[in-house]
């Protein structure tokens, strides 16, 4: 790649090609020559937009939260359903098979050994992520199709079970562990009149966190 005119998009080049490496070779087993190589470019022309490996990582993850946000929104406002659970479900299964998200998603699988990823992960969940699904919840709560008493607590404990909590390569748990956390949280849901976890989407998820599975094991 020679020297682009655009520093945006010699950044997103950049972005592309190390968060690709990132999921095939693992990020600690990724080094900067290998991003050089991949990207045809000198050292200067890579330390000009950044500094480390370790600054191009933070990077990529910021712009998977930026994503999985602008994502979220960009649904909300273009999915139709007949009530505000539908709807929620609709949002899940779509981001649960959204392929860039699992390419990010991979990435950050990288990291969970990391304390400040993690800090930040958790912190974003609940300041980012709960508030949108919140409002998804007070609607349903409006139409009658969720009955949950509090939907800013509910979102958040949602979405921490649900992405911390379930996610097996946080407590490098097995399978069979993990398939037993999802029925319990699916349980949970329906419980607290938030019953969007449907039997298809727990299926989706299972499979999803096969490949995680997989995917850690290879790290070790």
């Amino acid at each position: 790649m020679g020297r682009s005119k655009n520093p945006e998009q010699t950044v997103e080049q950049i972005l592309n090609i190390s968060a690709k490496l990132f999921v095939d070779k693992g990020y600690d087993k990724t080094s900067v020559q290998d991003i050089l190589d991949s990207l045809g470019i000198s050292k200067g022309g890579l330390y000009h937009h950044f500094n480390s490996k370790e600054e191009i990582l933070e990077a990529v993850l910021k712009r998977r939260s930026q994503y999985v946000s602008d994502m979220l929104n960009e649904i909300i406002k273009n999915t139709s359903a007949k009530n505000a659970k539908e709807k929620l479900e609709k949002i899940l299964f779509h981001i649960a098979t959204d392929k860039e998200t699992h390419v990010l998603n991979t990435v950050v699988n990288t990291q969970m050994k990391n304390p400040q990823f993690v800090i930040t992960e958790l912190t974003d969940s609940v300041n980012i992520d709960a508030p949108i699904i919140s409002k998804l919840i007070e609607a349903g709560i409006q139409d009658g199709s969720l009955s949950t008493t509090e939907p800013t607590l509910c979102a958040e404990v949602f979405l921490l079970l649900l992405n911390f909590w379930t996610n097996p390569t946080f407590f490098g748990r097995n399978f069979s562990e993990t398939e037993k956390r999802l029925k319990y949280l699916q349980a949970l849901m329906g419980l607290l009149g938030v019953d969007v976890l449907s039997d298809e989407l727990l299926s989706l998820l299972r499979k999803l966190y096969q490949k995680m599975n997989a995917f850690s094991n290879q790290e070790k």
